[in-house]
């Protein structure tokens, strides 16, 4: 209990699995006491999860080109078209990387790239196709609303005609690749050329009406007002209220390295762990809450296991997007468990659908595998790291 009847009632509701408003939702995220939210976050997951389980994943991110014609100004990823540093892989370099991930234990693959001007719907197409003739095994969770709008764009197609061919070909599961922040004023800020938040949770809403189910994400930090934060939830909410796609959400932090934005902004680990708290709370028609450690480090990502979070993530074999803003956060299968085990849950590897592929309830069950390490950025690499083996590091 807190000295704020109102506050102490909505966090009740919360908990309770109740619905609350957007504006009740900034009460709490900007004057909620840390504990009382956090608390009440958690019971939202105890709820949900009694088995005191959180989940990982092994899978890998793939970047098929760097070339791009939206210019975010957040990313240190992109290249325009015809830069001396543009590159595409072809399909075998893209090949090689799945068959690496699939020796490590990986059940899935992140297929993201820039919006090249060349590549349409056939593009893509043939990319999940080959991707899935190989190794069917791997679940293809990839791209996002705004490669599916760029490749019908190119073709001069529907959304909805861009959809049903990527899923025929291959395509199980959406990412939430693209969000940053929907609201119209932060997004114009960062991403000028990028179609807009109404847009990116439209595609998504056709996806899901044709079965391909999704994630959602937000990154913090680039000046948006906490308003527009929960705006942004709020418009995800309301997408979920009609379709139930997204099966999770995943918060995550802005990187500051090599990008236009040059860090004049950022979340704090504060602002950070109230706003899981309050996604988790907020979120009552949203299954799983995903914690970024990649963005706010293993600390963090520990700390938020007691603030609704149920999901650590993945190991992410691969990561080249995020980690050329700056994050240099990398762990280990033993790490990551360890997190787990140590904040008083049981690991469990899953799958994308968060089905349980392997629980650890004791530390004798755990997997004994160090080559499984995240992650290596092969952009610094000549050619994107074409050709190159992934480095087996050892655990420390």
């Amino acid at each position: 209990m807190t000295v704020n009847r109102e506050i102490d009632d909505i966090l009740q509701r919360g908990a309770d699995g109740g619905r609350i408003t957007p504006e009740e939702a900034l009460l709490i995220y900007t004057d909620a006491p840390l504990h009382a939210l956090g608390e009440a976050a958690d019971a939202v997951r105890r709820r949900r999860y009694p088995d005191g389980i959180v989940t990982y994943l092994i899978d890998r991110n793939i970047n098929y080109t760097n070339v791009c014609v939206t210019a975010c100004k957040f990313c240190a990823f992109f290249r325009a078209p015809k830069h001396k540093e543009g590159w595409a892989h072809p399909m075998e370099e893209i090949l090689r990387r799945c068959g690496e991930a699939v020796e490590l234990g990986a059940t899935q693959v992140m297929l993201q790239g820039g919006h090249h001007p060349d590549f349409g719907t056939a593009y893509y197409e043939e990319l999940f196709s080959s991707v899935k003739a190989a190794y069917p095994q791997l679940t293809i969770h990839s791209i996002g609303p705004s490669e599916i709008l760029h490749m019908a764009k190119v073709d001069g197609i529907s959304i909805e005609d861009a959809i049903l061919r990527i899923k025929a070909a291959g395509l199980d599961s959406i990412a939430g690749a693209g969000a940053e922040m929907l609201p119209e004023r932060p997004r114009k800020a960062i991403a000028p050329l990028k179609e807009s938040g109404a847009r990116w949770l439209e595609v998504m809403e056709t996806a899901h009406r044709h079965g391909i189910e999704s994630t959602a994400t937000m990154m913090m930090g680039t000046g948006e007002t906490h308003a527009e934060r929960v705006e942004h939830i709020a418009m995800i909410r309301d997408v979920q209220d009609r379709t139930g796609g997204f099966r999770a959400f995943i918060p995550w932090t802005y990187q500051p390295e090599n990008n236009h934005l040059k860090g004049r902004t950022q979340a704090t680990t504060l602002e950070y762990l109230r706003f899981v708290a309050m996604s988790r709370l907020f979120f009552h028609n949203v299954a799983h809450l995903q914690a970024s450690w990649l963005t706010t480090g293993k600390e963090v990502g520990q700390l938020s296991l007691h603030m609704g979070v149920d999901d650590l993530g993945s190991i992410m074999l691969e990561e080249n997007v995020i980690s050329s803003a700056g994050a240099r956060h990398r762990s280990n299968l033993h790490d990551l468990i360890w997190m787990i085990r140590s904040a008083g849950r049981i690991p469990a590897q899953r799958d994308t659908l968060y089905r349980h592929l392997a629980v650890h309830r004791t530390p004798e069950e755990d997997p004994t595998d160090d080559r499984v390490v995240s992650h290596f950025s092969s952009i610094a690499l000549p050619g994107g790291g074409a050709g190159r083996a992934l480095p087996l590091v050892e655990a420390h």
